[in-house]
């Protein structure tokens, strides 16, 4: 099994972006997007800023080659738990095109950020173990997709509360932003404290909240709401570069 991970981690990463296009490409199921398209939500990024899976999808595939052809040990500790974030990713995407269930599809980012985190986690680790290409596409892998899973989950709240209540997609939109916002910057708390140092983190989380600014600034009109998205991206960024992060070495 420990010499079959790597390509284990190629089809995944293969596999990944092709079950996300079931719906759009093959005509099966519902688009993933379809369930915010237009919705005017204030909490919600704009669609193109959901583009950067393509760059997680890209980083994913070259440490799966990486891990394929050097077979160095130190790319066995995050091998796993990226194999099992990319597997539940793939149920996740599968879900959200063929059974439309907004409870489940929330409940399955846990277990892809719990794997990613491990990652994370994982790899701060080794982080003072030498630099490398490999290195630095393992560090952008675990951290874009620990942040943008974060994003995910933190813009996914909402869209729960609405299935469960008779709230509409425009109805108190301070509150579906803070619920947003908050959690998104107790996560980042919590992943810098314990878990990692990853800049590549807060470049994910940063363009999820630059896309929830541009949504309210050029679509819903709702400018309050860019303008506080905005203060809270420059805090949870300035507090990141001038405090610096404790990650897995020193919190330990």
């Amino acid at each position: 099994m420990q010499k079959q991970r790597p390509f284990i981690l190629i089809l995944l990463a293969l596999l990944q972006p092709l079950s996300g296009a079931l719906a759009p490409l093959a005509g099966i199921g519902t688009p993933i997007g379809n369930a915010t398209r237009n919705l005017g939500a204030p909490e919600q990024p704009l669609p193109v800023f959901f583009s950067i899976w393509s760059l997680i999808f890209l980083a994913y595939l070259a440490f799966a080659l990486f891990a394929t052809f050097r077979r160095e040990p130190w790319m066995e500790r995050i091998a796993m738990p990226l194999a099992i974030a990319g597997l539940m990713n793939v149920v996740w995407m599968l879900s959200a095109q063929l059974i439309v269930s907004q409870p489940l599809d929330f409940a399955l980012l846990f277990p892809i950020g719990a794997a990613a985190w491990f990652s994370a986690w994982q790899f701060d680790r080794m982080r003072g173990m030498g630099g490398s290409i490999a290195k630095l596409t393992a560090d952008m892998t675990t951290g874009l997709l620990s942040g943008w899973i974060t994003v995910a989950a933190a813009i996914s709240i909402p869209l729960t509360i609405r299935h469960f209540s008779t709230l509409g997609p425009t109805d108190q939109p301070w509150l579906m932003l803070w619920a947003t916002l908050v959690p998104a910057m107790l996560a980042a708390w919590a992943f810098t404290r314990f878990v990692s140092r990853s800049l590549w983190f807060y470049v994910a989380l940063g363009w999820g909240l630059l896309g929830i600014l541009l949504n309210n600034w050029t679509i819903t009109d709702m400018n309050w709401l860019a303008i506080i998205t905005g203060v809270v991206a420059v805090i949870v960024l300035s507090l990141r570069l001038k405090r610096g992060a404790h990650g897995a070495v020193q919190a330990a």
